[in-house]
């Protein structure tokens, strides 16, 4: 290594760092040493016990980065042909790329190395601020030297807690022209994705501090809106590609966020002015929702403080299905033209007859997305808690959410009533009234989703969801029962015994939810028996074989 090294500085001292010949020199005598270097611990702690290397590698990193980021306003271009300009450029970005390897091998595993070599860093972030334009994003060469620097980068602070909190502390508190996590979480090349997700992940580890800074810095924050926009993009991404692996890292970035409970403050930092939910809210809820539904197959997780996850996130879940749920009624009710104050006798019968609106609020399809996912997550966690010992249950916490007139029994019934109204169900692949017959969508101008057979976006699975919900919620709970029979809830879960397409199981659910409305309560009993039901199922669902099925 002794004899490599000294060719090694025998060609620093004879570089030009403008000539491609020159250059190319250099790398040739990188190469074969930067090869070693990786195979062997005992060879990196050596060469960094070589002062001269650090002297070297610093003049190298400076030259290299002021003549890179220098090299497009150079005066003196004018006087060169393009064919000498672009050789010149290719013989910057070939020792950009060798230098970025031979830093990433030293430093691996070795912190003195690290600590040496970390004096580097603002080149090489200017390097990659550089490589990382839109223009250079569109070079394979430029995305392959990118690669190696965010490589580079990565292994100068990975297993060092104090080069990690220094590097943290100072890419938290750049602009965000400045940021090349930003600029790097754009790239299109997977594997510079996944060497940046490695470096957040690292840098976060076992650190609720760094967490709370990328959660709540204006420059964490935006970090997490691209994050959360990869994860969408790399959701279908082929098993054991990059891509998938970018996916896994990603998500378990956002699980750290969660089990530390930094969701609630993310969720809030998203949100934007006059916007009911934005997309990366909605993509945050999908990953809460996700961590929930794991979660659920082991002990309830706690935080660092030693509180448990749900008791964190269920203020913000409760409040967030409110404020969908009171957007979806007044929304609806907006479009059928029903107004709180008007009369029963005077608002569009329950038979589903009124005149279609010529117009759909283009956010209720969001929110009603939204808001299936928040109704998920409350139910995962409400049932999860009923094992758990009284203190920790938080099904009596959704409870005492109900406690105002409006809360949550009132809400979920007030949005399935409206819902059943504007939502014709799907049977046999048509519309159906409520009352029966078929029916025109009111919703004629969504775009088809997943799962939908009607063209309505955002609207599957919901009335099953809040049904299921309501179901749970009432189960051995007599003043939820009541709650529910008061504001009209037992006929509108019999009117939601049936079959339809876009709920999946609604028949069941609410067959189930009426079940447990009915159960030792002579009161919410009687209603149905004053309904007197005849007849038996069709293909819309008669209840008197509904009433049947509850008392058994």
């Amino acid at each position: 290594m002794s004899s490599a090294y000294s060719s090694f500085s025998e060609a620093c001292a004879a570089l030009d760092i403008n000539s491609y010949s020159s250059t190319k020199a250099l790398v040739a005598v990188l190469e074969p040493i930067t090869a070693q270097l990786a195979r062997s611990k005992q060879e990196r702690e050596q060469l960094g016990q070589n002062d001269t290397l650090w002297t070297d590698l610093r003049k190298l990193w400076h030259d290299l980065s002021r003549s890179q980021l220098s090299f497009w306003d150079n005066d003196d271009s004018d006087d060169e042909t393009d064919g000498a300009i672009d050789k010149r450029n290719s013989g910057l970005m070939l020792l950009a790329a060798s230098l970025a390897r031979f830093t990433r091998n030293l430093v691996a595993d070795v912190p003195q190395n690290q600590l040496s070599a970390y004096e580097n860093e603002p080149s090489i972030r200017q390097l990659l601020h550089y490589y990382t334009s839109w223009s250079s994003m569109q070079d394979e060469q430029a995305l392959l030297v990118a690669r190696v620097l965010a490589q580079a980068l990565s292994n100068l602070v990975t297993g060092n807690e104090f080069l990690i909190s220094r590097l943290w502390n100072t890419y938290m508190n750049l602009p965000e022209d400045q940021s090349v996590i930003i600029r790097l979480l754009s790239s299109p090349d997977a594997r510079s994705l996944l060497a940046t997700l490695m470096l957040i992940l690292n840098c976060i580890d076992s650190s609720r501090t760094r967490m709370k800074m990328l959660t709540r810095t204006v420059a964490g924050v935006r970090i997490c809106v691209h994050l959360l926009d990869n994860m969408v993009r790399l959701y279908d991404a082929e098993d054991g590609s990059e891509g998938a692996r970018a996916f896994d890292i990603g998500y378990e970035i956002f699980s750290r966020i969660i089990s530390v409970d930094l969701v609630p403050c993310l969720f809030t930092r998203l949100s934007m002015t006059d916007e009911i939910i934005t997309p990366h809210q909605t993509t945050l809820l999908k990953l809460v929702d996700s961590y929930l539904q794991t979660a659920k197959l082991s002990p309830i997780p706690a935080t660092p403080q030693g509180t448990s996850v749900y008791t964190k996130l269920q203020p913000m879940l409760a409040k967030t299905f409110f404020s969908l749920s009171t957007y979806a009624q007044n929304s609806i009710q907006d479009s059928l033209g029903i107004s709180p104050s008007t009369p029963k006798a005077k608002q569009p019968p329950a038979d589903g007859t009124f005149e279609p609106p010529s117009s759909l609020d283009v956010m209720l399809p969001k929110a009603s997305e939204a808001l299936v996912l928040v109704t998920q997550c409350i139910v995962t966690i409400t049932l999860d808690s009923m094992d758990q010992p009284a203190g920790e249950s938080s099904q009596d916490f959704f409870n005492e959410a109900s406690a105002a007139d409006q809360g949550l029994v009132e809400s979920l019934v007030g949005l399935l009533r409206l819902l059943d109204l504007f939502l014709p169900r799907i049977n046999f692949g048509k519309p159906v009234r409520a009352g029966g017959g078929e029916a025109v969508s009111p919703t004629p101008t969504v775009t088809q989703p997943s799962g939908a057979t009607d063209g309505s976006t955002g609207f599957s699975y919901l009335k099953r969801d809040l049904v299921r919900l309501l179901g749970i919620l009432c189960h051995g709970k007599k003043a939820v029962q009541n709650r529910a029979r008061v504001c009209g809830g037992i006929e509108v879960v019999m009117n939601l015994c049936v079959v339809d397409e876009r709920n999946p199981y609604l028949r069941e659910h609410a067959i189930f939810t009426l079940h447990n409305l009915l159960e030792q309560n002579s009161e919410n009993q009687a209603i149905v028996e004053a309904i007197k039901p005849s007849g038996t199922w069709d293909d819309n669902g008669i209840l008197r074989d509904t009433v049947g099925a509850v008392r058994k």
